[in-house]
């Protein structure tokens, strides 16, 4: 198993992100569904929201037991919002997870850490739309293959009520979108969900 493999783990097709010794760091292939970040229109972080809950428990136990046994617990930093210092909340001990904006941007979906750190002048809300990243960070529904989708990091946004996403082009919505609600715009409402998981190899 290497970086870059695309492996066939309980129903999906995972990419492994990162292999260290006896363990390897997989994200979805594809966004598997669709889901609002939280169930309610309050301010809330990853250690809080619906959607942990939900990674955590049901879709944690759609693997069998013997695919269970290989998930690692894993301890994750959730860092405040770079760009806005946004609460991140406390650190959390995740079977299931999304990963961090800083997961994203910096490690491995290629190195634009100098635009997260160092943003335009005139950057409010976007990563710069030409960053050499971004088609990497492209995802596409399972249910319909050919349509590009945005999704959910698990980072704070602008506020307390946001979450940071990836948008269909791959750009960082750093600003966030409702928690609740994703982005009317969408028709559907609810944001790309990508899971990310530890296996034991």
């Amino acid at each position: 198993m290497k970086i870059g493999d695309i492996i066939s783990f309980g129903k999906y097709n995972w990419i492994v992100l990162d292999v260290q010794k006896d363990k390897a760091l997989l994200i979805t292939e594809h966004i598997i569904e669709q889901r609002s970040f939280h169930d309610t229109y309050v301010e809330t972080t990853w250690a809080d929201c619906g959607l942990r809950d939900y990674l955590n428990s049901e879709f944690y136990h759609s693997f069998d037991e013997k695919d269970r046994k290989r998930i690692c617990s894993t301890i994750n930093q959730n860092l405040d919002n770079q760009w806005y210092g946004t609460s991140g909340g406390v650190d959390t001990e995740d079977k299931i997870f999304l990963l961090s904006m800083d997961e994203i941007v910096c490690k491995y979906f290629g190195d634009s850490s100098s635009k997260l750190y160092n943003p335009g002048k005139n950057q409010r809300y976007w990563f710069e739309r030409k960053d050499q990243n971004n088609s990497r960070r492209i995802a596409r529904l399972l249910s319909n293959q050919k349509q590009i989708w945005w999704w959910w990091t698990r980072s704070p946004g602008r506020v307390g009520v946001k979450a940071v996403y990836i948008h269909g082009d791959g750009n960082i919505g750093i600003q966030g979108n409702n928690i609740l609600i994703g982005n009317l715009a969408d028709g559907c409402c609810t944001g790309g969900v990508r899971p990310a998981l530890w296996i034991r190899v």
